[in-house]
């Protein structure tokens, strides 16, 4: 197993991560002739050494033959990619991260997947950041993939709809669930095609991993930022546990005076605001009293935003925190496709071991409900797929 380290400490946006990954041995050349089986006109593609902030790194350029790019629906990207002869590896993944950009636009702008319009992420050049990111992690044989939390920077960015906050719409919706916070620079420092490539290729988020580091590479941005190195890092090596181990918080209170019909809300709320796992126990306090123990698993970097949620949405007066060590299996997320339609399948590894293959439930239901057959049916057809996957 090779495991990678996406240190995002400045962001992460697609031109960066195709830096990184030629930074740490792709060859130029390798990715020219693979992006060629893309039947994609219009671009040339160069790489060279520069310095953000006095630090060397390599930075990619896609220049375009026309700047105007036109607005590309998903079916559009999706037949660019089938028609090629890249790998079927490259397609899947590549489509996966195009499918997720799909699903989000779509949630954001409301309307369905195949209805987006991509503009900036239909380019040529985003493309080609996409496709070609997913080259390198195959020809590098990564085969893991751990994110740190996520600097998205600050201020406002123009898009084609306008100007927007940092981070953008999108951008803050493919990174839900996941570690973000926002530096004090001025910038986007993650794009949407960024956030697009590590929530969906990232197998988990957190600190720096036990392993044996081989590689250490950057992947410069387009903008040279003084007070610290505009790059994303990555790092290359081995595991050296078959468990993936990080170090999170348990938030805990005790409550004995709020009405249970809200814990099935407060639960969703903490979800979507960054919690891993949240749990309520039935607890006895002085005096006899019943109460709940309210607890919340989730990352130190996310503290503060599970506290305000707590103390908003509860009648909680104070908390207990303390450190707790994880050992986890590994994960990765797969989308099979079944006579149903697509789905996502969560497949946990130890080592090289799959233990456990979990077909996602809100898509198995959404399915269910479309094609009006039994939820049990569908997920073991998910599952049935994602066996016969890890067999070819």
């Amino acid at each position: 197993m090779t495991l990678t380290y996406f240190d995002c400490f400045s962001g992460i946006s697609g031109d960066m991560t195709l830096g990184a990954l030629v930074d740490a041995g792709l060859p130029i050349e390798v990715l020219r002739s693979e992006l060629a089986k893309l039947k994609l006109p219009g671009y040339e593609i160069t790489s060279e050494k520069v310095k953000r902030s006095g630090l060397a790194a390599t930075k990619v350029h896609v220049v375009l033959d026309e700047k105007e790019q036109p607005a590309r629906h998903l079916s559009d990207i999706e037949k660019i990619i089938n028609d090629s002869s890249l790998a079927p590896a490259v397609k899947q993944k590549s489509l996966s991260i195009f499918q997720r950009l799909a699903e989000v636009e779509a949630k954001v702008h409301g309307t369905t997947p195949d209805k987006v319009h991509f503009h900036e992420v239909g380019a040529v050049d985003a493309i080609v950041d996409i496709v070609g990111s997913v080259i390198g992690l195959e020809h590098l044989g990564i085969t893991e993939i751990i994110g740190s939390p996520v600097n998205v920077g600050s201020g406002t960015v123009h898009t084609q709809h306008g100007k927007l906050p940092v981070p953008a719409p999108a951008t803050a919706e493919l990174l839900r669930n996941i570690p973000l916070y926002s530096s004090s620079i001025t910038f986007e420092l993650t794009t949407p095609t960024g956030a697009a490539i590590i929530s969906t290729l990232a197998g988990s988020f957190g600190p720096l991993p036990q392993m044996t580091i081989s590689r250490i590479a950057y992947g410069a941005g387009g903008k040279d930022i003084p007070s610290q190195p505009n790059v994303l890092r990555i790092m290359i090596g081995e595991p050296v546990s078959a468990y993936e181990e990080d170090t999170s918080i348990i938030i805990e209170s005790n409550i004995d005076d709020m009405n249970p019909q809200i814990y099935g809300h407060l639960i969703d709320t903490l979800m979507s605001k960054g919690a891993h796992d949240v749990y309520l126990t039935p607890i006895i306090m002085k005096k006899g009293r019943p109460a709940i123990l309210l607890s919340v698993l989730t990352d130190k970097s996310m503290s503060a935003v599970i506290l305000d949620t707590i103390f908003r949405e509860t009648t909680s007066i104070g908390v207990r925190i303390h450190e707790v060590g994880r050992m986890k299996l590994s994960r990765e997320v797969r989308t099979v496709e079944t006579p149903y339609g697509k789905i996502r399948v969560k497949i946990s590894k130890r080592g090289d071991e799959i233990m456990t293959m979990t077909p996602e439930y809100e898509d198995c239901r959404k399915l269910a409900e479309e094609k009006q057959v039994p939820l049990k049916t569908v997920m073991d057809e998910a599952k049935a797929r994602a066996i016969s996957l890890q067999k070819e």
